[in-house]
């Protein structure tokens, strides 16, 4: 059973050389498949692939929690063609990557608006997170038609719906109402592409996550590009608002 996590600015998280939390913004596949004078869909059939490769890598290296922004609120404004195919993508990617999650013992989570989704498509999300409810080596998140700023004033109007009259509310109330709130915030952000921004991907989430940017393109990034993002988070120094003095006490 998934457990509900404090804030990191409410309490200092425990913290290790291997990142409990790992989460990707996957970019660049568009421009991987222009490049090769490709459609821009073959470029997110290659990301695909790479999504199994990352997650074998994050088991093998013990990530126990993996979050991937797969379509974002704001994509809806692409082409009407690319999001139609990202659709179908999106479909054959759970009929056919469920069932080896689940021999895996992986469990499947998806977080965003999924109401504007297919009915098809919300009854495979559905399917997937109940079949894989009770695995509990890696969990894995796709955040899909997922904004931040969604996310934190969906919680807001949740708590309000469960604490009607209320006037005033604390961090911890609304970060119990989150979309994200079984698992711990992310140690370690990676966005491939060489954009350097978070792109309204867990705004809330991130107040205390090293980020990483790559200029290595999404379906050029595999379990060696894993392993470079994990060593340079090995080497920075998490003080959660605290002196290097304090750390070096503990």
């Amino acid at each position: 059973m998934l457990r509900k996590f404090f804030s990191s600015t409410a309490r200092v998280p425990e913290t290790s050389a291997i990142p409990r939390h790992i989460a990707i913004i996957m970019d660049g596949n568009g421009r991987w498949a222009k490049k090769r004078m490709l459609p821009r869909v073959a470029g997110h059939q290659r990301g695909v692939e790479r999504v199994r490769d990352v997650i074998q890598a994050c088991i093998e290296h013990g990530v126990e929690y993996l979050t991937l922004f797969a379509f974002s609120s704001e994509n809806w404004r692409r082409p009407k063609e690319e999001v139609s195919k990202l659709m179908e993508l999106f479909v054959m990617a759970l009929e056919r990557e469920v069932d080896k999650l689940h021999s895996n013992n992986i469990r499947l989570k998806v977080v965003g608006d999924l109401k504007q989704f297919s009915p098809q498509l919300q009854e495979l999300i559905r399917e997937g997170e109940t079949l894989t409810a009770g695995n509990d080596r890696l969990v894995l998140t796709i955040a899909a038609n997922y904004g931040g700023r969604w996310d934190i004033l969906n919680a807001m109007n949740r708590w309000l719906e469960a604490n009607p009259g209320a006037r005033q509310i604390d961090e911890a109330g609304l970060t119990e109402f989150l979309s994200m709130a079984y698992a711990p915030e992310p140690d370690l952000f990676i966005r491939t592409g060489g954009e350097q921004r978070i792109s309204n991907y867990l705004i809330w989430q991130l107040a205390y996550t090293e980020l990483y940017f790559t200029d290595t393109l999404w379906p050029d990034f595999g379990a060696k590009s894993l392993e470079q993002a994990i060593a340079w988070y090995q080497k920075r120094e998490r003080r959660f608002g605290r002196t290097s003095e304090q750390l070096l006490r503990h």
